[in-house]
């Protein structure tokens, strides 16, 4: 890996698929000993969380919760 003039690196996609990583992710990096470790700050709870918040208030139907319900057991 390089380094680029403004600092960064690219994580190689096997090293994100082993960690979980996906844009928009955040990671710490550790120093130990001289050898830096990437560690996520967020695991799968928090990037579900940023998906349910962008997604709060889009829904444009008119229909309560029960009635949602009462549709998806075909009532």
């Amino acid at each position: 890996m390089r380094i680029t003039s403004k600092g960064q690196i690219t994580i190689p996609q096997q090293v994100r698929r082993a960690l979980g990583l996906e844009p928009g992710d955040e990671v710490d990096i550790i120093i130990d000993d001289g050898v830096a470790r990437i560690i996520p700050v967020q695991g799968p709870v928090g990037r579900g969380k940023r998906i349910v918040e962008s997604m709060l208030g889009k829904g444009d139907v008119s229909l309560s919760t029960d009635e949602i319900m009462a549709l998806t057991r075909g009532e």
